[in-house]
């Protein structure tokens, strides 16, 4: 009798790892909650730090303590030619998936989420690539024109871009029903690149900012933009944001805006990995979307 107990036991044990492990790897390939994000907050966009950055628009992510937002940030692309293509909710299943943003040739499908600034639910209309030049539509998009010239004004595209109005945050039922047009489908099929490094710093440090959660800010976050990862907040008026820090919190790194170093004009300069890439666009170096290394959609 006791070794078929024992072996139930060595049973049991092994499909309780086999639950874990299972646990584990769902993690790992996509976040799925049980919960709808919080609608978008309204903002402001800041102005354009420098010539050649592109807006990722802020969204909504899931951690540990639940949805928090991420401010939307002017960053520097992989490379000359690449857009961004934001991630999005998407409700199937009785489940909220997120699938992740990527760099392309392209912007393709994202959920027909309304973001704002040009990204209207389809495509992109604050600016465009002219070769290694990155030209800013001024109709939807925050620009100082006497620091940036290479602008332009294009009103067709404005449907309420440069305001969120349709607040919803996820594509299913109970949401944004669009679905991916032909075109978007097609773009689906080419290289992408994920997001870089400093957007997945970006992300993470805003998890780790108790004034961002949900849960604390009931869906109003303290911080709603910033003009770079690691620089100025702005708040949803597009003033500088108080700093503001949490019992427990860490002091930002940002938090001393008159340290004096690097910074001009109120802006922060370009680190290390964004400074090569202003100097691949001023240098020409454009490699082509197609050469860039493949990454799924869907977080990984």
């Amino acid at each position: 009798m006791k070794k078929p107990l024992s072996v139930l036991i060595l049973c049991l044990g092994i499909f309780q790892f086999a639950i874990k492990a299972s646990a584990q790897v769902s993690l790992s390939v996509g976040i799925s909650v049980h919960t709808a994000p919080p609608a978008i907050p309204v903002y402001t966009q800041p102005p354009c730090p420098t010539p050649g950055y592109l807006w990722t628009p802020g969204y909504w992510y899931y951690g540990p303590t639940g949805y928090y937002w991420v401010p939307g940030v002017w960053i520097a692309p992989p490379s000359p030619g690449l857009l961004w293509t934001p991630g999005y909710w998407g409700f199937t299943g009785g489940i909220y998936r997120w699938h992740a943003g990527y760099w392309g040739a392209h912007v393709g499908f994202y959920g027909g989420i309304n973001y704002g600034f040009g990204y209207g639910g389809v495509g992109y209309g604050g600016g465009a690539w002219a070769g290694n030049v990155f030209r800013y539509n001024t109709s939807v998009t925050n620009v100082n024109t006497t620091v940036i010239h290479n602008t332009y004004i294009d009103k067709t595209v404005i449907n309420n871009n440069n305001v969120v109005v349709n607040r919803n945050s996820f594509n299913g039922t109970g949401g944004v029903t669009a679905q991916p047009t032909q075109q978007e489908r097609s773009y689906e099929n080419q290289r992408h690149v994920s997001a870089t490094s400093l957007q997945q710093s970006h992300e993470t440090n805003a998890g780790s900012n108790r004034n961002q959660l949900a849960s604390s800010n009931g869906g109003h976050p303290r911080t709603m933009a910033m003009d770079g990862v690691n620089g100025q907040r702005f708040n949803q008026q597009g003033q500088v944001a108080a700093h503001h820090v949490a019992p427990g919190q860490p002091r930002p790194q940002n938090m001393d805006q008159n340290n004096g170093r690097g910074r001009a004009a109120g802006r922060p300069a370009p680190n290390a990995q964004e400074q090569q890439s202003i100097n691949r666009m001023q240098r020409g170096e454009n490699r082509p979307a197609h050469e860039q290394r493949h990454n799924e959609h869907t977080r990984r």
